[in-house]
Formats: structure tokens, C-alpha cells, sequence
């Protein structure tokens, strides 16, 4: 059967997405995972093949798929597949074939969810106390909203040294004007 490709996206009005949080930040909001977390997932339902799961991934170039289920019209977070766990829990055993072996055989359900209200740095702690990289993002009814990662947080950080970098440069070339 020819793998079903599903993005998950959900696309709201307004400022945001990792670029917005550092604005909003300054002008002294709260910063929740609904401004942070990317809101385009791929997404796996857990029947899907490790094959095709691992195709979806190189399609899509994601190291992760969120595995859902539907839950009276709700499409719940189940799992995170990432791209890791796929090497080490199927495609590194001889005896495994990944066009016979489902996503539901290996993946583990003990997943950390975030809400979109959620404040990201006590996300944060709660990833590192579990040492995971990737958390789904759900809203009131716990509906798949986004995923956050590592990536995303790296890419916040990486943001604001570069306006740190700004603010550096600009003072040395005032120096340099204000003594000619």
C-alpha cells in the first residue's frame, strides 16, 4: 500500500513563530510554546510501516514524526518516531524488516506534551529533566497544535546573539566616528 503523506499544519493570525518571540519578549510578554513551536508537523498513525515512516522522514526532511491518533475528532499526540529510534530500534536488528514492522511495535507511549499556554522555559526544564528534544504542542483538548524542538530553541538562542552581536558593532563604529 503507497505510503499517505499527512502534514499537520495550523496556521494562526498574528506574530507568530520562532522569529516573533524575541519581540514579544522585549515588549514584556509571556513567552508560551504557541509563539515558539513550529506549526507545520509530519505526522505518522501508528499502523504506519518503519519504511514508510523512514520515507516520509527524507521526504520532508524531519528528523521526527509525531504519531496521532484520532480521538472523537481530536488528533491526539500518541508518540514522537525520531529518526534515531528508528535506526535503533528496527533498522540495526538483522531480523527486522521494515516494510513488515509498524511504528506501535517500538514506539514508546510515555510522551511529554506541552500546551500551548505553556511557559517555554519550565518546557525547557521538563525537556532536560527527560532528555527529550522534540515535544509535541497540543491545545486545550490536547489536539496536535505544533511541535518544539531543540532546533527551535537553538534557533531563538542564535537570534538574539546576533542582536547582541548588533549592539557590539554599532558601539564600535561610534567609537571609531566620534574620534575622527
Amino acid at each position: 500500500m503507497p505510503a499517505r503523506v499527512r502534514i499537520w499544519s495550523v496556521t494562526l493570525a498574528g506574530p507568530w513563530g520562532p522569529g516573533a518571540a524575541p519581540a514579544l519578549k522585549q515588549r514584556g510578554a509571556h513567552m508560551d510554546m504557541g509563539m515558539l513551536c513550529n506549526r507545520t508537523v509530519v505526522i505518522a498513525d501508528p499502523g504506519d510501516t518503519v519504511r514508510d515512516a523512514a520515507q516520509r522522514m527524507r521526504e520532508h526532511h524531519v528528523g521526527c514524526l509525531v504519531v496521532v491518533e484520532r480521538k472523537h475528532a481530536v488528533t491526539e499526540p500518541i508518540a514522537v518516531v525520531t529518526d534515531r529510534d528508528l535506526v535503533m530500534s528496527s533498522l540495526a536488528n538483522d531480523e527486522v524488516r521494515p516494510s513488515e514492522r509498524t511504528l506501535s511495535e517500538f514506539m514508546s507511549r510515555d510522551l511529554l506534551v506541552a500546551r500551548e499556554q505553556d511557559d517555554v522555559y519550565h518546557v525547557i526544564q521538563r525537556m532536560r529533566a527527560r532528555g527529550v528534544r522534540r515535544v509535541p504542542v497540543v491545545d486545550e483538548h490536547g489536539e496536535l497544535q505544533g511541535i518544539f524542538t531543540l532546533d527551535d530553541m537553538l534557533e531563538l538562542i542564535a537570534e538574539q546573539l546576533a542582536g547582541l552581536s548588533g549592539v557590539v558593532q554599532r558601539e564600535q563604529k561610534r567609537e571609531r566616528e566620534l574620534r575622527r
